[in-house]
């Protein structure tokens, strides 16, 4: 009798203490007769229940709604819709992706937008002189506004971006992040300086160098175009003798630290940050 009622406490003291969540069905499923299961520890099962499942992307639905407001040119709305996640941290690489496209169409073209102001040319104005008042380049005042000359008369309205640009390099993930007040832009994959080359710290973009030359370790200048010149299309120059941000011809090395020490993109990609980006602009390097 001592013995049975033994049996009874311990049944009853485990079905207590582990409480699994009920299946649909009551019966246990059935083992292969020639695998051999070895029991796991009451506490391990209990942990792999309670462990929260591996994250999955949260955004489909605003990635969707903000990729068809993209297609009907309700690009503010699209980017009202996807700009919360990247500030929070929660959007999706495909998310940051689309968002990097809608910013920069809304930049480089004459949709209305928030930062954008219309302006009525007067006399004694200026590509030049507009630039600098609002904090910008010729190259993107044109761009936006459909502009082939650098001729504006009294009288022409322009939508002028007025933005706040810093650029910020990762050189673990060879990720460049161009930000504005401080947001999320747009984000290039970039080649950095093999052996960490690429200097860290705060910098400034100092010079803005269109086609431009390369000098050897030598001295010797290689003009634009020649094959040996490695600098691609543009060359934003850093307040660092000797480094810079540039275009490359050699497509392998984005994404790897593979330069001599200056930040390397695609022609492209240099292109239109070398449209969007003044002299001054911030630039902070970090590991």
């Amino acid at each position: 009798m001592k013995l049975w009622l033994s049996l009874v406490v311990l049944t009853f003291w485990l079905a207590g203490c582990d409480r699994l969540p009920s299946s649909s069905s009551s019966a246990p499923a059935a083992q292969s007769p020639t695998s051999t299961v070895a029991a796991a520890p009451l506490t391990d099962a209990v942990s792999a229940i309670s462990r929260p499942p591996a994250p999955a992307e949260t955004d489909v639905d605003q990635y969707q709604h903000a990729h068809e407001l993209q297609s009907e040119g309700k690009l503010s709305d699209a980017r009202a819709l996807l700009q919360p996640l990247a500030d929070d941290g929660s959007a999706s690489d495909k998310a940051l992706d689309l968002l990097g496209e809608i910013d920069t169409k809304i930049l480089l073209t004459p949709a209305p937008a928030d930062g954008k102001t219309d302006y009525t040319i007067v006399a004694g104005d200026s590509l030049g002189k507009l630039a600098q008042r609002f904090g910008t380049t010729v190259d993107l005042i044109k761009k936006s506004n459909n502009l082939s000359r650098d001729l504006i008369r009294v009288g022409d309205r322009l939508r002028i971006y007025q933005g706040h640009f810093a650029v910020n390099v990762n050189k673990t993930t060879n990720e460049l992040r161009l930000t504005d007040n401080g947001k999320f832009f747009k984000r290039y994959r970039v080649g950095t300086g093999e052996y960490s080359k690429t200097p860290v710290g705060e910098f400034k973009i100092a010079t803005r160098i269109a086609n431009p030359p390369w000098w050897r370790a030598d001295g010797k200048t290689i003009p634009f175009g020649d094959p040996e010149n490695i600098l691609g299309t543009y060359w934003l120059g850093l307040n660092v003798p000797g480094y810079g941000i540039h275009g490359t011809w050699d497509t392998n090395s984005i994404g790897k630290q593979a330069t001599a020490g200056c930040i390397r993109l695609l022609n492209d990609d240099i292109g239109e940050l070398y449209t969007i980006l003044p002299v001054g602009t911030p630039v902070v390097i970090h590991e």
